[in-house]
């Protein structure tokens, strides 16, 4: 592997440890090398706290090593004052000639203004190794920024035979369908992006609380499409262990924990939701459904993931699932269930 190459693989795995704490900033890696040793480490760990570079900085004992030495990043470094200083101004004061970078940031505070930066303080910076795999690392603040809109994970889990419920009554508990070790998975993935959506039905039938209960991890805010705030007071989504988002047709409020966001249901109304969840700086969303608004987002192509899990279980009838006539780039026993990525290029 070329040298390069094999720096920014380190970076890349160090970014990764910030999966689920830095949104909606990028996850970032960095590595220090000098004479072919690794002399500095670090990532970026919490949203509002030091960038990579400025933890691996840190990390180098003698910084008077740092004038010989090359930093590779996964990220251009940031030029501009946000929660912390510029990257690229700790970069140039202490020294450092040479900067090796996976991929340019897509934000257009940043985008190509990192890299002139360095260039124009001395530094010989290379960019564009690995770019993909950089990119793909950050796929959530990628979409964000060229689609304008959150990166889309459509999740659902169905029997055997192709049903994702039961046919119910109101008071009905829903049908349980997958194991411990899929809801496991489930929640692991709830503690990884920054919003999970349902539909009015879902919310009152179900009673769920969309929160990160089976592994360690924050809660996502969860956001439900009420049109005309059917959804009782009293609901579980309510609680005061995440924030929520209420898409509507009645009013703008705010009542605790809760916003009541009025949009427009009439027409296209998914890119209306997009626009708004853009607006907040909400850069991923699992859609958990139920049925009618999984449709949704499929039969207009609105979806980057989709997550499915199948279990063992026949039911015989009941509500469908989603038709998926796509492609599976990953299957995977998960307990006794199995799950289904799709991934949309």
């Amino acid at each position: 592997m070329p040298v390069h190459e094999k720096y920014i693989k380190k970076c890349l795995i160090l970014a990764a440890k910030g999966l689920g704490n830095v949104e909606p900033n990028p996850m970032v890696g960095c590595v220090i090398v000098h004479n072919g040793k690794i002399i500095g480490e670090g990532h970026h760990e919490k949203y509002g706290g030091p960038h990579a570079e400025i933890n691996a900085i840190k990390a180098v004992k003698n910084k008077e090593l740092l004038k010989e030495s090359t930093l590779y990043v996964s990220l251009e470094p940031c030029s501009h004052h946000g929660k912390t200083p510029p990257c690229a101004d700790a970069i140039l004061n202490y020294g450092v000639k040479k900067v090796v970078i996976g991929s340019v940031d897509p934000n257009p505070m940043v985008k190509g203004k990192g890299i002139a930066k360095l260039v124009r303080g001395g530094c010989d910076v290379i960019t564009g190794v690995l770019e993909n795999e950089c990119m793909d690392l950050n796929k959530r603040f990628f979409t964000f920024y060229h689609e304008h809109r959150p990166y889309i994970i459509l999740k659902w889990a169905m029997t055997k035979d192709g049903f994702i419920d039961k046919i119910r009554q109101q008071n009905q508990n829903p049908l349980k369908i997958t194991g411990a070790a899929a809801n496991k998975l489930s929640h692991i993935w709830r503690s990884e992006e920054q919003a999970i959506m349902i539909g009015t039905e879902t919310a009152i039938k179900d009673n769920p609380s969309l929160t990160t209960r089976h592994v360690k991890g924050r809660s996502p805010i969860r956001i439900v499409m009420d049109r005309n705030l059917r959804i009782p007071e009293e609901s579980n989504i309510f609680n005061n262990f995440a924030s929520v988002i209420v898409l509507n047709a009645k009013k703008n409020a705010q009542k605790g924990n809760t916003a009541f966001v009025k949009i427009k249901f009439d027409g296209d109304k998914l890119d209306g939701i997009m626009a708004e969840l853009h607006k907040r700086n909400i850069q991923s969303v699992i859609v958990e459904g139920g049925a009618k608004l999984l449709y949704s987002f499929i039969k207009q192509g609105l979806w980057d993931e989709a997550r499915v899990f199948t279990s063992t279980l026949k039911i015989g009838e009941g509500v469908k699932a989603p038709e998926f006539a796509y492609k599976a780039t990953a299957k995977i026993k998960v307990g006794k269930d199995t799950f289904t990525q799709y991934v949309r290029k």
